[in-house]
């Protein structure tokens, strides 16, 4: 009877046994004792040189959006778009693609910044690096911005505060100095313009409420609606019915208004936007009611 042939084991080289598995089988089979080496970089210091251009850098980064909002001040206020456009609103969105609240945020964070430098301790070297980082301290007035930014740095660790931590910064300092807000719907108020850059040209403007927040109220005006501070608020005092005069006033106004008028159109509405009385002279009624016939739009139901 034949014999089966015997199996030949398989030749293996010298070099290998059990406890030498091949290239990678000990990583897969057991990672935790796998062993990686690391090669080691020096990483040069920097020179002296290199850490002054860096610190020169960082402040240029920093200061990015303050120079928009500071140039964006001068063009606004040079009406240096006169020649293109009607509007600084206009050349802003055509120019910059920026919405039409866009620019004035900037040039609002841009005062605010330089009120930051001015006024915060020396020893907090950290500054805001984008506008919306410190768009909630807009809230609060200028003498009360720099603590709020100093707690915001402080929460942060040391670090830029991201937005959220500048608004509960905010947040604790006005529950802290809370003043109840009084208003009421459809009361007439006067503009209080100071220190706030969105609110150029309307100083003195009388304003009607249109909704009653917790540190703010909505207004309505010739051209428009806000939302401000109550710093910048200051009631008439008026009679409920002198109140309805103003809305009927005020409704007129903003058939009449729109983005597209003539420079003097609009000087006009303004004017009659800044009668600190509740009704219209005689003239005053004649002139409304041309630029009405000219310019005013149908009420759409």
């Amino acid at each position: 009877m034949t014999k089966p042939p015997r199996k030949h084991n398989k030749a293996t080289s010298t070099s290998s046994s059990d406890d030498t598995p091949p290239d990678n089988q000990d990583l897969e089979e057991n990672p935790a004792t796998a062993t990686i080496t690391v090669t080691a970089v020096e990483v040069p210091e920097l020179t002296e040189q290199e850490q002054s251009d860096r610190l020169h850098l960082e402040r240029r980064v920093e200061r990015a959006f303050f120079e928009a909002g500071k140039a964006l001040t001068e063009l606004r206020d040079r009406r240096l778009y006169r020649s293109t456009h009607k509007t600084f609103e206009d050349y802003c969105r055509e120019r910059f693609g920026f919405s039409r609240r866009q620019p004035y945020h900037l040039i609002e964070a841009a005062v605010i910044f330089d009120n930051l430098v001015e006024k915060c301790e020396r020893n907090v070297h950290i500054l805001p690096t984008n506008e919306w980082q410190i768009r909630p301290l807009s809230k609060l007035d200028p003498d009360i911005q720099p603590e709020a930014w100093e707690q915001a740095v402080e929460s942060a660790n040391g670090k830029v505060p991201s937005h959220r931590i500048v608004k509960d910064a905010v947040q604790r300092i006005m529950e802290r100095t809370q003043v109840p807000n009084t208003y009421q719907l459809g009361e007439v108020c006067q503009i209080l313009a100071k220190d706030n850059p969105e609110l150029r040209g309307k100083g003195g403007c009388w304003a009607i409420v249109s909704a009653v927040n917790d540190f703010s109220c909505t207004i309505k005006t010739w051209d428009g609606e806000y939302t401000i501070g109550l710093q910048h608020l200051k009631s008439f005092n008026y009679l409920p019915q002198e109140c309805q005069q103003m809305q009927v006033i005020c409704d007129r106004i903003n058939r009449v208004y729109s983005d597209s008028l003539e420079e003097t159109v609009k000087s006009l509405l303004q004017l009659l936007g800044k009668v600190n009385r509740p009704y219209l002279t005689v003239v005053e009624e004649k002139l409304l009611s041309v630029l009405e016939s000219e310019y005013g739009r149908e009420i759409t139901p």
